[in-house]
């Protein structure tokens, strides 16, 4: 792919541009703040920015802002030292939010989803840009975890379910869990439309909904397709998931 490498400190750039070139890729072009990474995206057309977010002039997020009005804007990946910011980011469909020092895998995982990112994907990130900025917000298409490899974007058509305890919910995903500080309550507000309530403290994704199981003394659970888990289900939360499983 050809990537543009924009930081405002010029060691940063020049090591994540050999990083570039390790994993196969070409640096096509190099900026040193929104503006410049504007200009050269135009010039260059690159596949990926990598984009760091304080730089003077014009920063990170105000320049990813910028990028989706163009027809066909490149993806995103912050390279950061702050993860404050990891909201604005994803806001902005960034596909990815690394935090410094990036390791060579990490940025390496980061370009090979970028890779994946076709053009009807990214008509769908533009048209869903373009939606957000109505007062009637539709829901996100992922949601940001923090974890040790910095903050993780699991796309919503992956999680299996929300389990919450305590202070915490944990994303229950094709691809392991996270733990996120998010209110399960909030979250079901956001996601009625493919999340279900099963119990006071979870949520299932409709799509996932294989089927109940009896276990006695008039106890239910319920089966997730794809996994081997079993979720338990309250006598409060049974007869509308009876009923949403009637109609699948």
């Amino acid at each position: 792919m050809n990537i543009l490498v924009c930081d405002d400190e010029p060691l940063a750039r020049e090591r994540l541009s050999r990083m570039v070139k390790v994993a196969g890729h070409e640096v096509v072009a190099q900026a040193s703040n929104g503006f410049q990474a504007l200009e050269q995206v135009r010039l260059h057309r690159p596949d990926v920015v990598l984009l760091d977010i304080r730089m003077p002039e014009m920063n990170g997020i105000q320049c990813a802002q910028a990028l989706l009005d163009l027809d066909v804007p490149p993806a995103v990946i912050f390279v950061t030292a702050f993860d404050q910011h990891a909201i604005d980011a994803f806001n902005t469909q960034a596909i990815g939010y690394l935090l410094k020092p990036i390791s060579q895998q990490q940025l390496e995982n980061a370009l090979k989803r970028a890779s994946k990112l076709n053009s009807a994907q990214v008509n769908s990130l533009q048209q869903h840009a373009n939606a957000s900025e109505s007062p009637d917000r539709p829901a996100r298409k992922h949601i940001a975890a923090r974890t040790h490899r910095g903050v993780e974007l699991i796309p919503i058509e992956n999680i299996y379910y929300f389990l919450a305890d305590q202070k915490y919910v944990t994303v229950r995903h094709s691809g392991g869990q996270v733990l996120i500080d998010e209110t399960l309550k909030d979250l079901e507000n956001e996601f009625h439309d493919r999340f279900i309530r099963i119990h006071r403290n979870a949520l299932l994704a409709i799509p996932y909904l294989e089927g109940l199981e009896f276990v006695g003394t008039g106890q239910y659970q319920v089966r997730c397709r794809g996994i081997n888990e079993r979720l338990a289900v309250s006598r409060r939360h049974l007869p509308q998931l009876r009923e949403k499983i009637h109609h699948i």
